[in-house]
């Protein structure tokens, strides 16, 4: 009984502790402010931050995964971002191109591949630049990716169908003038009407349209929807200086049959690929390989260390406002002398007016981070609205910036409560 009775006492005690401390916040309003800036800002920083690597690794991750996340393809150089004026290093310049029969060797060989896909691009940009996409109106839109494709494509590129086909052996037997498009182009040349059928024109050859992509949204600030699919044959035909200027090189697209086999299908294809260039076992592949795996674990390591730099900045804040908080402290220590030497002259202890001061400290600093939380939150809903940039903070995250906050506290309010717990109490008492 007498035990319940000593825990009522303390929680009692507790609460009476966090309430005094929240008066001295609202009393000194303009030192509370001045001395919780540090903290605000190192809390909000973390909050924000997290937020916009959350929902950026979210929406990348969205996005890989439309692709299909068994993706595995093959090229000649590696996935760069960003491109760069020097273009790709002299070594990979030096590796022989994949080609067709490369593809074909994959499709006949590769037994664990649901899929293999050779596909052709307009890389050239001055002509991707002179290219157009006319309707019959004059009507045009605006610049798609075109690119050259077999049927295999959409299996191997989890390209869904939303109206209409996808090509057969016999658009590429006859190179045929048919074309399959995405969501964007049909918008821009048929808003609001039924694409099937219509007649595109391709630097002025008439296309038909068979198939519309179904809508995958954008993709690295780009839309993967603007793009435009044409037979293989038929690209080669109509673009021949492609296929002349980059030595027939392509990019070979496979997916397994089962997805838990991706890693032994991609071994599969790395062995018929060496085997066919006459690789030996010492030497390095002299072929790119592309996985979405591969390019999630290079954005989440860009990302994280972009975090990790924010993270040390917001330290760094969290550092200021813990000295500011142990100084305030110290101040307010001093001030409240005379206060202590009366409290331990009525029976308080040593423990009883250390914990009264650290409970301060923790409430100033637990406001300072509940504060900061809204900040960050704030500064994530503005960005997510304004600049359309996925923001998304994690239950964790607003956890852990409150933990931070009050272990700040705990931290830098330790000394204070030790001096203030040891001092002299008749000292106390004539202290003016």
């Amino acid at each position: 009984m007498a035990s319940a009775r000593t825990r009522s006492a303390l929680r009692s005690m507790g609460f009476e502790n966090i309430r005094f401390a929240l008066r001295s916040i609202l009393v000194q309003r303009l030192r509370s402010f001045l001395t919780l800036l540090g903290i605000v800002s190192g809390v909000a920083t973390v909050i924000a931050m997290v937020s916009f690597v959350a929902g950026f690794n979210d929406a990348i991750t969205g996005a890989f995964s439309s692709f299909g996340t068994t993706l595995v393809q093959y090229q000649k150089y590696d996935p760069r971002f960003g491109g760069g004026p020097t273009g790709p290093p002299e070594e990979q310049r030096r590796r022989r191109n994949l080609t067709v029969e490369d593809a074909q060797a994959l499709k006949r060989l590769n037994t664990l591949a649901a899929a293999v896909s050779p596909e052709r691009y307009l890389n050239l940009p001055a002509l991707a630049a002179s290219t157009t996409f006319k309707n019959r109106k004059g009507k045009e839109a605006n610049g798609p990716n075109l690119v050259g494709v077999v049927p295999d494509y959409a299996a191997a590129n989890n390209a869904g169908i939303a109206d209409g086909r996808f090509f057969t052996e016999a658009d590429i037997t006859h190179s045929a003038r048919t074309i399959v498009i995405g969501p964007d182009v049909a918008e821009a040349l048929w808003l609001n009407r039924d694409p099937i059928n219509q007649e595109l024109l391709v630097n002025g050859i008439p296309f038909r349209v068979v198939g519309l992509l179904e809508k995958r949204g954008s993709f690295m600030g780009g839309s993967a929807d603007n793009i435009a699919l044409i037979p293989f044959s038929t690209f080669d035909e109509m673009f021949p200086d492609v296929k002349n200027s980059n030595g027939d090189t392509i990019h070979i697209a496979t997916v397994p049959k089962d997805p838990q086999g991706m890693q032994a299908m991609m071994d599969q294809g790395i062995s018929i690929l060496r085997t066919r260039r006459g690789l030996k076992a010492k030497d390095p592949n002299d072929f790119a390989i592309y996985t979405s795996e591969g390019q999630l674990e290079t954005f989440r390591a860009i990302t994280g260390g972009i975090a990790g730099a924010m993270i040390l900045i917001a330290s760094i804040a969290l550092l200021v406002g813990g000295v500011g908080v142990m100084n305030i402290m110290l101040v307010t220590v001093t001030e409240r002398t005379r206060e202590i030497g009366v409290r331990k002259a009525l029976g308080a202890t040593r423990r009883d007016i250390g914990t009264q001061f650290l409970v301060e400290a923790v409430t100033l600093t637990g406001v300072g981070g509940a504060i900061g939380i809204g900040v960050g939150l704030g500064i994530a809903m503005l960005v997510r609205l304004v600049f359309d940039f996925p923001a998304a903070a994690p239950l964790w995250s607003i956890a852990l910036g409150f933990g931070v906050s009050t272990a700040v506290g705990l931290i830098f309010g330790l000394w204070p409560a030790l001096k203030a717990a040891k001092q002299n109490p008749i000292e106390a008492l004539r202290y003016e």
